[in-house]
């Protein structure tokens, strides 16, 4: 009965005009996350996030066609923004492009820190300032509109994932996986130039402002003592590029792959291949035949890589066999796709550490556990309800929602959710005994006092602590 009330609220936009259907709507945002944003969710969707139609892709891409300078490429990316904001305030202009446009103009323009690896070591992770930040996301968004990514690509594209990734690969006798060292600092200015120029049709005679979107796209760093202008790793358009400019590679390795009968896929910098027959003996003494390629399939692999201009990690090279764990970016494809064993074991653990000790004493042993085991992620200090929560939607994600290990693991965790939640005991006396005594019931159990607003333009709750 509270969800249907919740979604009655939110589907009745008048009603968000009287305060008190306001204040009840913060406490269930406060306390009552998880059916709060669902409903949020589907309210924003149905009045202002519209799906982009497959009409307004074609048009924008007629458009980036004829774009000729920046004040053009500001227009396209301002009709951008109201595909995928709808009710944006911030406005995209000449102005800001080109002072995000020289680096020497715009020194600050990336925040850079370090985080550790689960493998060892630390990878430096360069994130854009909020306006360039801003400017990146549509920017992508157009690049998404307008490129096609080859179909073996399964990172950072729509309706594709991990999963989709791993399903290629299940119930084979071999899996050979490689990754790319340095994968986006392998693509300069130029090579970024280039593509915008003939992969995605700017054309010769476009050439300055194809320039102009590659160097708004990159950034010099310091690799190996040497300054180089290249893809940052954190930027929201690297990944997308990164999928326009190995659409040759793509096709050259999954031509490799059905010449020796095994299947090829790609998420990002990490390239899988499978088959049922061993075709991953190293080379000996091998020599190029007539057609200028290698018969031996390592050899030639190793070629195209280098012909594109990229190198493998040999660190992180490895062949699985059959009988034992084949996993492929992070799942196991042994027989079906799947998670790892420990985990569901890790879940269960945190559960019942929740269901067994309370909250409060559940989260310091999580605490503890998860910055030792997790100290390579940017929040060792993530809350255990949110981690779980997330753990949940991935495992959701990989065994689907009617999965039964996925059921079960939800089920606890909701009733936990709502046990530790205040919101169920004001939600009652506001079904008894009305809203007003409710809101005065929940200050009393919460101590919380706070000052609520409809900003009826953007359509947004503000709150005053």
């Amino acid at each position: 009965m509270r969800i249907y009330v919740i979604l009655y609220i939110i589907s009745k936009p008048s009603l968000f005009q009287n305060p008190h259907i306001l204040v009840c709507m913060v406490l269930i945002q406060i306390e009552y996350k998880q059916v709060f944003f669902w409903a949020l969710y589907i309210f924003k969707v149905y009045f202002y996030m519209k799906k982009t139609s497959t009409k307004d892709k074609i048009k924008i891409r007629e458009k980036f066609l004829r774009i000729e300078n920046l004040e053009d490429l500001s227009q396209l990316l301002n009709e951008c923004n109201e595909l995928i904001y709808r009710n944006s305030n911030y406005t995209i202009n000449k102005k800001s492009l080109d002072y995000f446009i020289h680096p020497k103009t715009s020194k600050n323009r990336y925040k850079s820190f370090t985080v550790n690896k689960k493998s060892g070591g630390t990878r430096t992770i360069h994130a854009p300032v909020k306006r360039l930040k801003y400017i990146l996301k549509s920017v992508n968004f157009l690049l998404q509109c307008i490129s096609n990514s080859h179909p073996a690509a399964n990172g950072f594209v729509n309706e594709k994932s991990v999963v989709t990734n791993a399903k290629k690969h299940v119930g084979k006798r071999y899996v050979y996986n490689i990754d790319l060292k340095d994968f986006f600092y392998s693509f300069d200015r130029n090579r970024v130039k280039m593509g915008l120029m003939y992969n995605l049709g700017l054309g010769k005679k476009n050439e300055n402002l194809a320039f102009k979107i590659a160097s708004l796209c990159t950034h010099p760093f310091e690799i190996d003592g040497e300054v180089k202008t290249v893809l940052p790793q954190g930027s929201p358009t690297s990944p997308t590029l990164t999928n326009i400019l190995c659409k040759k590679l793509d096709r050259r390795l999954n031509g490799l792959a059905n010449r020796f009968g095994a299947t090829y896929t790609r998420y990002a910098d990490d390239i899988t291949f499978s088959s049922d027959h061993n075709i991953y003996q190293k080379p000996k003494n091998e020599q190029l035949n007539n057609n200028g390629c290698f018969d031996n399939f390592i050899a030639e692999l190793s070629r195209i890589i280098k012909v594109e201009e990229l190198q493998i990690n040999p660190k992180k090279t490895r062949l699985q066999k059959n009988g034992y764990h084949q996993s492929v970016t992070g799942l196991s494809v042994n027989e079906k796709v799947n998670v790892h064993p420990r985990y569901i074991q890790q879940l269960k653990m945190w559960l019942y550490y929740w269901e067994r000790y309370g909250y409060e004493k559940a989260e310091q042993i999580f605490r503890r556990d998860y910055k030792a085991d997790k100290g390579h992620v940017k929040k060792a200090d993530a809350k255990l309800m949110h981690v779980l929560d997330g753990k949940l939607e991935f495992l959701k994600m990989v065994k689907g929602a009617e999965g039964m290990t996925y059921k079960k693991l939800n089920a606890r965790f909701s009733k936990l959710v709502s046990k530790s939640s205040p919101i169920n005991k004001t939600l009652s006396v506001w079904e008894k005994e009305g809203i007003e005594k409710a809101m005065a019931f929940y200050q009393n159990e919460t101590k919380v006092d706070k000052k609520t607003r409809y900003d009826k333009k953007n359509h947004e709750l503000i709150i005053s602590l």
